[in-house]
């Protein structure tokens, strides 16, 4: 028996000896080592490092905030230490985090004590969004679902800076916090690529501002005249990139992008058949009795209000926006002439705003359908089947600011390096043509200035500078619980009025405003703009006496 139990003894002791050696080869092996270290090991994603999207100052448009994120271990403890630190939005994930058996990052309610490892987190849009509608939005995935974030997708995913946190856990998931394994930031460089846009942010916070005070909805577009730059894009009402979800639920139409959509024209379009008709050898100086109405194949066109403006000739007739004028015009110069100059001002023709992503090409009736003289008669005062968007409105007005030479608007001036601040290809090629003779756009030109001066367009005068530009009023087929009809208010044009620099439409698209209030909007922006690039210490001073008045 005692033999046995002998035996026995010596057996086990040979097994633990055998372990006890196997365990020490372990704890010097450093293969074992490295294996052990990695199971008590976390990396923890903070940010995929999106490129970003930059003005052509090389202001961040996106990810130019941070948001601070803490890292916290989970138990009981943690919960009750903790969770008043978390970000509200954040506090149910808190609260599942905290049974799991690893460390995790969440946003940190910003007016809260702070847990001791504190990391910060680009925020991809800004509190307060800027270009929201062009820009557009991600997913719940990080990936672009609508605007430039979409065009540019494949080419912005993981192209800047990943950040990720490194920390030691213990089996229950408790960060360790002593000797080497104290939690750190992790950051692995990407291509480096983003794309910088035309856009200049200092323009666009001056429209999005007027926008806000001014338009309940509508949309200001601003380009440089001289090369057709969109320095400012705006659309009101405008939305929350981080929260779609709300808009849709408002349904206030705040997701479409009015620039590039295409609305009814109205008489914002007669400067084209003035410089048509220029072209083709009418005098200026031809006079026109309006009598209010004009028949044309059984229909009667009216002016507004159905007045007559008397004796009038084209300088009048566009600063009074006299319908049967620009009717008779129309009548005269014929279905391919009117088709020919819409044609080469842009009407009717989609532009690219970046890779697949398009304007609205807006609605252009054909030379053959034009030749049903009531068509005509409707297109020539902008009305019928002619649709545009604000964008293609400020390109054509833009012709008479650049000596009678289309621009084609761009948006994107190039794909960027953003590690080492440089454009490393230009996207700038925008399609330019001769679209009247600069003797033409000249006349014309001087003639829009009038407008602003003399005419319906006086409201467009901008404090300290001078205006050029046409108010619109178009009929649109919608109406409103009232039954009345619902009008898009217009106002186009270009400071300053001798020597343009920018052309800027305004579209009120509502049907509770009128071309009037377009026109004070538009002369917000350019008085805003022109202080904006430094206006002359008297005429500062002269607009705050007036302020203050």
């Amino acid at each position: 028996m005692r033999s046995r139990f002998a035996a026995a003894a010596a057996c086990m002791m040979a097994v633990f000896s055998v372990l006890t050696a196997h365990l020490a080869m372990i704890a010097a092996d450093p293969q074992y080592a490295a294996a052990a270290r990695a199971q008590s090991e976390e990396t923890l994603l903070l940010d995929e490092g999106r490129g970003n999207f930059y003005d052509c100052n090389w202001t961040r448009l996106t990810g130019a905030q941070y948001v601070e994120y803490g890292l916290f271990s989970p138990g009981r403890e943690s919960y009750s230490e903790w969770f008043g630190a978390v970000d509200g939005a954040e506090r149910a994930a808190f609260y599942e985090n905290v049974q799991s058996l690893a460390p995790f990052l969440l946003p940190l309610d910003k007016d809260s004590e702070r847990p001791q490892y504190v990391f910060r987190k680009t925020q991809r849009y800004m509190t307060m969004p800027i270009a929201e509608h062009l820009i557009g939005y991600l997913d719940g995935e990080g990936t672009g679902v609508s605007g430039l974030e979409a065009a540019f997708d494949g080419l912005l995913e993981g192209a800047y800076t990943r950040q990720s946190v490194w920390c030691a856990a213990n089996a229950v998931g408790a960060v360790i916090t002593d000797g080497r394994a104290q939690p750190h930031e992790v950051k692995t460089l990407g291509t480096g690529a983003g794309v910088m846009l035309t856009l200049d942010a200092r323009i666009q916070r001056i429209c999005e501002s007027i926008a806000a005070d001014m338009i309940d909805k509508g949309c200001i577009v601003v380009l440089e005249s001289r090369t057709g730059r969109v320095r400012a894009s705006v659309s009101a009402p405008s939305f929350d990139p981080t929260d779609v979800a709300a808009s849709i639920e408002r349904d206030d139409t705040s997701l479409i992008n009015r620039p590039v959509s295409a609305f009814n024209v109205g008489s914002v379009f007669k400067p084209l058949l003035a410089a048509a008709a220029l072209e083709a050898g009418v005098s200026p100086e031809q006079t026109y009795e309006c009598t209010g109405a004009i028949e044309v194949n059984g229909h009667v066109y009216r002016c507004a209000y159905g007045r007559g403006h008397g004796t009038v000739d084209m300088r009048t007739a566009l600063e009074q926006s006299c319908n049967c004028y620009f009717i008779r015009l129309g009548l005269s110069l014929g279905a391919q002439r009117v088709y020919e100059a819409a044609a080469a001002a842009g009407f009717g023709r989609a532009s690219t705003i970046a890779g697949s992503w398009r304007t609205a090409a807006g609605s252009l009736p054909l030379q053959e359908e034009l030749e049903d003289l009531g068509q005509l008669a409707s297109v020539s005062f902008g009305q019928g089947a002619l649709t545009a968007t604000p964008l293609q409105v400020a390109a054509f007005m833009n012709i008479f600011a650049n000596e009678g030479r289309y621009i084609e608007p761009t948006f994107v001036e190039g794909i960027v390096d953003a590690y080492r601040r440089q454009v490393s290809e230009s996207l700038y090629a925008p399609v330019q043509t001769q679209a009247f003779s600069a003797a033409a756009a000249e006349q014309v030109r001087a003639m829009l200035a009038g407008v602003v001066e003399n005419g319906l367009g006086q409201p467009a005068q901008p404090a300290m500078t001078t205006a050029g530009g046409k108010t619109g009023t178009a009929q649109t087929g919608r109406y409103g619980e009232d039954g009345e009809e619902k009008l898009d208010a217009w106002f186009a044009g270009f400071y300053p009025a001798d020597a343009p620099q920018y052309t800027i439409a305004v579209l009120l698209d509502d049907g509770a405003h009128s071309s009037t209030d377009a026109a004070e909007v538009f002369a917000a922006v350019a008085a805003g703009m022109y202080c904006f690039e430094g206006c002359p210490e008297e005429d500062a001073d002269a607009q705050n006496g007036a302020a203050a008045s």
